[in-house]
């Protein structure tokens, strides 16, 4: 028998297989592959927070954990959504006028009292009364 044309998929007489080694080594780098991806997708919403500084960054971590483990896609959407979303700072502005305010004249501080002191009542203002003629 002429062993000339046949191809080299075929295993050859000494038990090697090209083919079969070939297909061990691309699965499992497919598959290594894969999970590489897989990691970097979930940790999209953590570098997207991390990059911006959010303050929410712990709250999104716990979310790509969760989308991560329990292939619930609905967390890792919340995770995006508010790594992208950068929430209002309300607290500044209001500090600020807090403080603007204090220092009008007229005004007493709105600090609170640190000495423990209880605040002072105000004093009680006498309103005459109209004296009756008879």
């Amino acid at each position: 028998m002429a062993t000339g044309h046949i191809p080299d998929y075929v295993v050859a007489a000494d038990g090697s297989d090209y083919l079969f080694t070939f297909m061990v080594f691309f699965t499992l780098g497919l598959i290594l592959l894969l999970g590489i991806g897989y990691f970097t997708l979930h940790s999209i919403p953590e570098k997207m927070a991390h990059a911006s500084n959010h303050s929410q960054f712990q709250i999104v971590g716990i979310l790509a954990l969760l989308a991560l483990f329990t292939h619930n896609n609905v967390f890792w959407v919340i995770a995006i959504v508010i790594a992208g979303f950068r929430f209002p700072d309300y607290l500044t502005p209001m500090e600020s006028i807090a403080q603007s305010l204090s220092r009008l004249p007229g005004l007493k501080s709105l600090e609170p009292n640190l000495e423990g002191a209880t605040p002072s009542e105000p004093e009680p203002t006498v309103v005459p009364t109209p004296e009756k003629e008879g």
